[in-house]
């Protein structure tokens, strides 16, 4: 869960719906701002996706996931004569300048297969994160297949006509970003580079040709020069989120775009791949070395306080990012060397082992596993043994993770971003004490860069405070997630197999007490990593005594007599009420290692503080509501008289009404839209503003959900009624509805239906005419236009 994401879960859930989704299926309007079609704008632009943000999408955007990968197959069959328009990317967005030659190898290696795991083709071109590049870099691109990058025009150092001898100093001159060139690299090996149009590209990220769908196209088909007569390529680049999240309704501006100029016969829309195939480079160019769009002084932005920052706290300072990058380098080096030291012995090669694998990362399964180490091990391996390479392969996975970029983008170590680079490493850190035996003094070597890092925030001082306060706390392992699973089984009955993240849990026995609103539970369950395929047998016991009252022990392989004997000792005492001193017997028994809810998985603790306290709220508004009915004449008055309502008093009503509001509307089935007029009059009478923002969010996956339910059965409109009148109640609210799911749902049942209705209903059929006569009017309600 990520607060600021709000209304949203988290803000890959907030940009899949701003962006990611809306890309998928945008909506030509017309110059009434009626949608009138549906087109799915990756099939026509060339893009990219990171392997992380795409395993995301395949979990928990499945339609969008599948919408993206078919976008490039009909980009290939349909539009580009085989030339598919997804570009692949190293693999988790690591500044490639910043790499040393090996990591900048794997990662290359695993974007490919990723692309290949999911596309189902071999990639022709590589997106560089933050078009950061040095030669190296592109060298290696070359070496694994790569035929293009694309780069912004100041990374172009000079450039000539092949064949000829004499260079163009690019510092005094402009580049031409209508060609593609050739770059010869110093192994002998080449690949061709695009230069995007700068100017149009800054026009679309922080200025308003998205404004309109019309101006872009005409400000794209400008670029073109008259004077020129062979072939010319006007290309931009921009990050993806820019058509939806940074610009709301970025997405139409582009579809509409593209529209425009194909409908108009304005230019051709091609793709890198395909353009590169028919025009091939004819001049050369040099790169300017350790380069990127998104920072003018090179790539210091991920290194140093170079200046460049978000702009939202102008006078914060970014002193951090260098000894951030220090330990961070540090700790790479000194998990290199654990990891060729206990590879040892044990592999033939262990970085070949480690590029190869992305295998198992893509489909994590014993089966996979115990392939990819009977490929590479110089003997048979014992199960401890794999499970020690399996956890230094993970370490190492790890130790790339925390060089993701956006972890130095921004403005201070403690943003999100940069505590997310800090957990990996932690994680890394982790791995490398259990593989090794331990990992104190590596820890102690990291921190102490970390205690250089200031943050600008003071209450959170530097890095080593926010690896001891946020980090450290929340590290991950068999007894932590034992805890998580026996401090659930109190509020909810849990499957006997149950797969929480990472981890497969097996319970053999769970003895659960409950007296009043105490419980008390016993159990043993099996605990194993899907990743490490280590496993542990834990005891637990759990005491709960209402409120956020809980203590948590757990212990793996308990000896069972002490377990049995303390477990019919707590029972007595429960049994008869002496609960004094239990939490102290189960601290004692399980040696310290106990747990409270703090130690929960965020979400999962969200989910049983809201079950804790839902008596407490329930009481509170109900006693607000007596309060309101009771003071309900005297307030009549105050309005009567103008004179302001008590703040406080307000305030307290202002809760109530809105808790009444939205537990109504979060109501499985039918909204019963009488109670809600009556809550917004109510709401209304006393000038209670209804939380509108909260109230969109939840009305607009209301309505969503209905018409989606439609869709299976869309000759009968009941569900449609149900949505016309939960559309008429809330009229006159300032309500911010984002219906695109309905809207698409609505477009492609007309397409199917409607006319076949429009049939039956001139023939008489009545049924038919009611249908027509409703879809209509749905028709103004959506702003869809069928024909």
């Amino acid at each position: 869960m990520q607060e600021s994401a709000y209304p949203y879960h988290d803000w890959n859930k907030r940009v899949a719906a701003e962006c990611y989704a809306p890309n998928a299926t945008s909506h030509i309007r017309d110059s009434a701002r009626k949608m009138v079609d549906i087109v799915n704008i990756y099939s026509k632009i060339s893009f990219d996706f990171g392997p992380t943000l795409l395993s995301w999408l395949q979990r928990h955007e499945p339609e969008t996931y599948s919408a993206i990968l078919q976008a490039d197959s009909k980009s290939r069959e349909d539009f580009f004569g085989g030339h598919g328009s997804a570009m692949a990317q190293p693999y988790n967005h690591m500044i490639m300048p910043l790499a040393n030659a090996r990591d900048k190898r794997t990662q290359v290696i695993w974007g490919i297969a990723d692309f290949e795991h999911r596309f189902k083709r071999k990639p022709e071109g590589m997106w560089l994160p933050e078009t950061a590049v040095d030669s190296e870099t592109l060298d290696i691109l070359a070496e694994h297949g790569i035929r293009f990058a694309v780069l912004a025009p100041h990374q172009a150092l000079r450039e000539r006509e092949i064949g000829d001898k004499k260079w163009r100093d690019l510092s005094k001159h402009k580049l031409d970003t209508k060609n593609p060139y050739l770059c010869n690299l110093p192994s002998g090996r080449s690949i061709a580079l695009f230069f995007y149009n700068g100017a149009i590209s800054h026009g679309v990220a922080f200025g308003d040709l998205l404004n309109d769908g019309v101006n872009f196209a005409n400000r794209l088909i400008s670029a073109f020069s008259d004077e020129e007569v062979d072939a010319q390529l006007v290309n931009i680049a921009t990050d993806g989120e820019t058509y939806g999240h940074h610009h709301r309704f970025g997405d139409m501006a582009l579809a509409y775009c593209l529209y425009h100029i194909e409908s108009n016969n304005l230019a051709e829309i091609t793709n890198y791949g395909k353009y590169l195939e028919e025009y091939p480079p004819t001049r050369e160019v040099e790169v300017l070395e350790n380069s990127s769009w998104s920072c003018g002084h090179g790539v210091e932005r991920w290194r140093s306080d170079c200046g460049c920052n978000s702009g939202i706290n102008p006078r914060w300072k970014q002193g951090w990012r260098k000894p951030l990058r220090d330990g961070m380098d540090w700790l790479r080096d000194n998990l290199a060397r654990i990891y060729e030291k206990h590879m040892s012995g044990l592999v033939r090669d262990a970085w070949d082992l480690r590029n190869e694998y992305i295998k198992v990362v893509l489909e994590r399964s014993d089966k996979n596993a115990d392939s990819l180490l009977s490929g590479h091990a110089l003997k048979a391996l014992t199960k401890d043994e794999k499970i020690k390479v399996l956890k230094l392969l993970e370490m190492q996975r790890n130790a790339m993770f925390m060089y993701t970029s956006c972890e130095w983008f921004f403005d201070d170590i403690s943003g999100i971003e940069t505590i997310q680079g800090l957990q990996y490493a932690a994680r890394a850190l982790q791995l490398a004490g259990d593989a090794s035996g331990s990992s104190l003094e590596l820890e102690e070597g990291y921190v102490a860069f970390l205690e250089k890092a200031p943050s600008n925030i003071p209450s959170f001082g530097n890095g080593a405070k926010i690896y001891e306060s946020v980090i450290k706390p929340a590290l991950v392992d068999l007894p932590r997630v034992a805890a998580h699973h026996a401090m659930s089984s109190i509020f909810e009955d849990l499957p006997e197999l149950a797969d929480v993240n990472a981890y497969i849990i097996d319970r053999k026995a769970h003895d659960l007490q409950e007296a009043d609103d105490k419980k008390l539970a016993f159990g043993i369950i099996s605990v194993r990593s899907k990743i490490t395929l280590e496993e542990g047998a834990i005891n637990y016991a759990v005491l709960y005594l209402g409120n956020h009252d809980i203590i948590t022990g757990v212990k793996e392989n308990m000896e069972m007599g002490r377990f049995d004997s303390l477990k019919e000792e707590m029972k007595a005492d429960f049994v008869t009420g002496k609960i004094h001193g239990m939490s102290a017997l189960i601290d004692k028994n399980f040696d310290g290692h106990t747990y409270s809810l703090s130690e929960l998985f965020k979400d999962r603790r969200t989910e049983i503080l809201n079950k804790v306290f839902h008596k407490t709220s329930k009481e509170l508004e109900s006693a607000l509501r007596t309060i309101y009915k009771y003071q309900y004449p005297a307030m009549q008055t105050v309005k009567l008289f103008r004179i302001p309502l008590l703040k406080y008093f307000y305030n307290n009503l202002e809760f109530a009404l809105n808790a009444d509001i939205f537990n109504l509307l979060k109501k499985e089935g039918k909204v019963d839209c009488k109670r809600l007029k009556a809550l917004l009059k109510e709401a209304k009478s006393i000038s209670v503003q209804p939380d509108n923002v909260t109230l969109s969010f939840i009305i607009s996956r209301k309505i969503n959900s209905i018409i989606k339910e439609w869709s299976g059965a869309a000759e009968d409109m009941t569900l449609v009624e149900d949505v016309f009148s939960l559309l008429k109640t809330l009229n006159g609210l300032s309500l911010d509805l984002n219906l695109r799911e309905s809207q698409n749902v609505y477009f492609y049942v007309g397409r199917r239906l409607l006319p076949s209705m429009r049939q039956k209903a001139e023939s008489g059929d009545r049924s038919a005419k009611r249908w027509v006569e409703l879809f209509s009017d749905l028709e103004d309600y959506l702003k869809v236009e069928i024909e």
